[in-house]
């Protein structure tokens, strides 16, 4: 029986050999080759990371896409972007405008999936959920295919364009460390840096699937443990840590660790310094105080969570920057407009020639005060996550007479309450059984309060279900 909770809002992702079996992930590459077929180009570029299993993976894949009658063209083991790199580039005169890159992101170990682009751009959403209700009624035998493949170096032609794009670094004045997580990040950004005359030193560099540092996802406070202790221990202002298949990061100088809103400011500004009006996107989760700070320079646009979204929305409104609160950086005014955290992690470092690590760090703390409540799950259902932010919306519409002040609600991704001091998030998760939720005022006590009084209704409406 086919497991349809792999097909997601974002991409496809699951388990190896208990739901990604030989079976599913050869139909998704016939199927996917039947999309590709459909257009100009009946081409695809693959590529995967250091999971165990990814390899095997790439096999079934490409049995199921040659299937189809699509011709392949093979870039190895890469950070995600130079997937996304290959569909806006030719290399060795092959231009393909189609990528899947086999990677499980930060998941655990045992996790693995597909990350799709189709005519340069994400092929997510309603797109996998109709791939997956296809695939269920799909009876064909299993091949394994004799077409040649063809190898292209991808990441060699990523790296030079990179080393060409960023010389104003070379010879970076100060010395820096990165934690890779033994994810793919190391295959891409040490030559760069070598390249450059960039000082360093690298943590877990060897891509290794089974994580044996600790989990690769710099999101989490408790997997920059690492890097943390050796910039205290070597008096390194500078650090720059990655997920697991490269496309989110997280920079630390010696007293912060920069949230992606943060970033987005510290972009914004620079964006802005040659006159231009930055136009930035950032997510539901994203702090008042970033919206506010880049309208006054240029103009915020709210949006939907999630890597996907984003960059489609960045396309359509031709912004020269997106962000999410996790570390997905999407550049579009330099850039091509995907999620490179080997790109942002350099455009970071430019921020230094400019300002001191110290000056940073002053820049953020100078912005106004809030206090922001961490990102906590409600675990709830699959069935039951949408009834729930469907009801709260009706609640919010007459709520309790001692329910704070309401001066709007946003309903661009679950629902955003904004209150007289600050906002409250609830949305429902488009990868997992969770609800999500996120509090901000310009008071710790505001905060809790605004939390307090929508995580009962939330209750309230459990309850009844």
């Amino acid at each position: 029986m086919i497991d349809d909770s792999i097909f997601r809002e974002y991409d496809i992702r699951g388990i190896f050999n208990q739901n990604l079996t030989q079976e599913v992930v050869f139909k998704i590459g016939y199927l996917i080759g039947q999309r590709i077929n459909s257009t100009d180009d009946a081409t695809v570029v693959i590529g995967h990371d250091a999971r165990v299993h990814s390899l095997k993976l790439y096999e079934w894949l490409k049995d199921g896409l040659c299937s189809s009658g699509i011709k392949v063209y093979f870039i190895g083991l890469v950070p995600t972007p130079v997937a996304y790199f290959a569909t806006c580039n030719s290399i060795d005169s092959i231009h393909s405008v189609n990528s899947i890159m086999i990677t499980g992101s930060h998941n655990p170990p045992e996790y693995n999936g597909f990350k799709i682009t189709l005519n340069k751009k994400p092929f997510y959403g309603s797109a996998i959920r109709e791939l997956g209700k296809e695939l269920i009624n799909l009876s064909i035998p299993i091949i394994s295919s004799s077409m040649p493949i063809t190898s292209i170096d991808a990441l060699d032609a990523y790296k030079k364009y990179l080393i060409n794009h960023f010389k104003s670094l070379k010879n970076f004045p100060y010395k820096i460390v990165l934690d890779y997580g033994n994810g793919v990040g190391a295959v891409g950004m040490e030559d760069i840096l070598d390249a450059l005359r960039i000082q360093h030193d690298c943590l877990f560099p060897d891509p290794d699937g089974n994580f044996p540092a600790h989990h690769p996802d710099p999101s989490e406070e408790k997997n920059l443990i690492d890097i943390k202790n050796h910039m205290s221990k070597n008096n390194i202002k500078i650090g720059l840590a990655f997920d697991g298949d490269a496309d989110r990061i997280a920079l630390l100088s010696t007293h912060h660790s920069y949230k992606g809103d943060e970033l987005a400011i510290l972009f914004a500004k620079q964006i802005a310094k040659d006159g231009t009006k930055p136009l930035i996107i950032g997510e539901v989760k994203c702090s008042q105080i970033m919206y506010d700070e880049i309208n006054k320079i240029g103009q915020s646009v709210m949006y939907k969570t999630g890597h996907s979204n984003l960059k489609v929305k960045l396309k359509e409104l031709n912004a020269h920057l997106a962000a999410e609160m996790s570390g997905h950086l999407f550049f579009n005014d330099r850039y091509f407009g995907y999620d490179d955290a080997i790109y942002a992690g350099l455009r970071a470092l430019e921020l230094f020639l400019d300002h001191t690590p110290e000056e940073i760090e002053k820049i953020i703390q100078t912005l106004p005060e809030a206090y922001s409540t961490p990102e906590e799950k409600i675990i709830t259902t699959e069935e039951e996550k949408f009834i729930i932010i469907e009801k709260l919306h009706q609640m919010l519409k007459n709520p309790p007479s001692d329910f704070p002040k309401m001066l709007d609600i946003v309903c661009i991704d679950g629902i955003r309450v904004i209150f007289e001091d600050g906002w409250g998030l609830v949305r429902a998760s488009n990868t997992t059984p969770v609800l999500v939720t996120r509090f901000e005022a310009k008071s710790k006590n505001n905060a809790n309060k605004y939390k307090k009084s929508l995580l009962a209704l939330i209750e309230t409406i459990k309850k009844s279900l």
